[in-house]
C-alpha cells in the first residue's frame, strides 16, 4: 500500500493505483497541462472511498509505503483508465528499435566543433 501525499493530505492507496498516478502526473507535467483524476482511497477504518484529485504540471506529489492491516487496494478498471490517459499525453513511445542505428549520445546530435 501506499500513502500519496497532496496538498497537505495523505491519500492512503494500493501501489498500482499510486504507480499509475504519479506516471499520470509526469505525462501532464510533460505536456504542461492539468487534469482532475478520481482514485480509490482507503480512510483510517478501512472503507474504501474516492478522492479528487486536481494535477498537473505545478504539482508536488508524493508516494510513501504505508503499513497497514488492509488487503492491497486493487481497481484495475482505474489503473487502465489512467495509463490509458497517460499515452493520450504521450501519443509516440520511444522504443530501442527507434534509436537504432542513430547518435548514441547528445554529443553526436551537436555540429562539430561543439
Amino acid at each position: 500500500m501506499k500513502t500519496i501525499i497532496y496538498a497537505g493530505a495523505q491519500l492512503m492507496t494500493g501501489n498500482d493505483i499510486a504507480a499509475a498516478v504519479l506516471d499520470f502526473c509526469t505525462a501532464l507535467a510533460e505536456d504542461a497541462t492539468a487534469e482532475t483524476v478520481v482514485i480509490p482511497i482507503l480512510s483510517a477504518d478501512g472503507s474504501r472511498k474516492n478522492a479528487t484529485l486536481v494535477i498537473g504540471p505545478a504539482s508536488q506529489i508524493v508516494a510513501e509505503d504505508v503499513d497497514t492491516g488492509f488487503d492491497e487496494l486493487l481497481d484495475p478498471d482505474v489503473v487502465s483508465e489512467l495509463a490509458r490517459r497517460t499515452r493520450a499525453h504521450r501519443p509516440v513511445a520511444a522504443s530501442p528499435a527507434a534509436h537504432a542505428g542513430g547518435p548514441q549520445d547528445d554529443h553526436e546530435l551537436l555540429p562539430h566543433g561543439y
